[in-house]
């Protein structure tokens, strides 16, 4: 049940738009698209990247998803330079070096199709003579630019990240730029916008 005064949002970030609600540069944040006060962004997508992004007045749900103990899996499509092989694919599985310090082991597939998605405000650069491919990826941690660090690494360079679930909470259809209120996530029990 949903104490009184809590609030959970799912928002999905379009591209171009800051984590935060205040920006001295005069760049979109997140006030553009929220006008409830008091919540907070739980983790953070970069500026370019798109997609769920979950907000909340609740400080025990934010610890609960923030700490990598809890080994809480937020899920990624990206759209990558290259075609993933076998090999690539094994070293998401082991882990990947990422300057001294190894990421932790992420669930890892390639998509057969291309997903049906938003068009995105500034169009993705595609080279003529490069493929691109769509992963989807599943990682516990969230360390700075993970994914397309992770990406980088194996040789498939990052075009497009769109995050799609935190644990049970799921984009599903909802359009970029705007929002839904959920109850309480109990698993945070099997909440869906």
């Amino acid at each position: 049940m949903q104490k009184p005064g809590k609030i959970y949002i799912v928002f999905n970030k379009p591209y171009g738009v800051l984590c935060q609600f205040t920006d001295e540069m005069g760049r979109k944040t997140l006030k553009d698209y929220i006008k409830i006060p008091g919540v907070y962004p739980v983790g953070r997508l970069d500026i370019d990247s798109e997609g769920l992004l979950f907000l909340t007045n609740d400080g025990d749900v934010n610890s609960l998803l923030s700490n990598p103990r809890n080994k809480i899996y937020k899920t990624y499509l990206a759209q990558v330079e290259g075609v993933p092989t076998e090999e690539m694919l094994g070293k998401f599985r082991k882990g990947i070096m990422i300057k001294e310090e190894k990421t932790l082991p992420a669930k890892i597939k390639t998509l057969r199709n291309d997903p049906k998605l938003w068009e995105r405000e500034k169009p993705v650069r595609f080279r003529a003579t490069i493929p691109t491919s769509w992963i989807e990826i599943q990682i516990c941690e969230g360390k700075n630019h993970q994914v397309k660090k992770m990406t980088a690494a194996v040789g498939l360079p990052c075009l497009r990240l769109i995050r799609i679930g935190i644990g049970p909470l799921s984009l599903g259809n909802l359009e970029s730029g705007r929002y839904v209120i959920v109850k309480r996530p109990l698993f945070i029990g099997q909440a869906r916008p």
